[in-house]
């Protein structure tokens, strides 16, 4: 029952060119294909925080301790990765 609104008060939207995605070392993020990815999960991420956030409000729910708990989780969460380390470099294959 969500209804689709546009996101952020941020200035500017992380991905954006003034605010690019970026390696841990502070590197640009560029290729098209990861940047396109991110895109969509953010987008995905988004709507399904907009839904749980709308479901707990018709629920009775107050709104800004929904808000926290969603805060809480995202600071819990680990990849359980190493960071990458620098741009991803194509290693041709040795000839016969």
């Amino acid at each position: 029952m969500s209804t689709e609104r546009t996101p952020s008060s941020a200035p500017y939207p992380y991905g954006s060119p003034q605010n690019p995605w970026r390696r841990p070392d502070g590197s640009v993020i560029s290729c098209a294909e990861k940047l396109k990815v991110m895109q969509e999960n953010m987008e995905e991420l988004r709507q399904y925080a907009l839904d749980a956030l709308e479901d707990a409000v018709l629920m009775g729910c107050d709104e800004t301790q929904v808000k926290e708990a969603f805060q809480a989780i995202i600071t819990a969460l680990d990849s359980g990765y190493a960071p990458a380390e620098g741009p991803e470099r194509y290693t041709p294959p040795e000839a016969p």
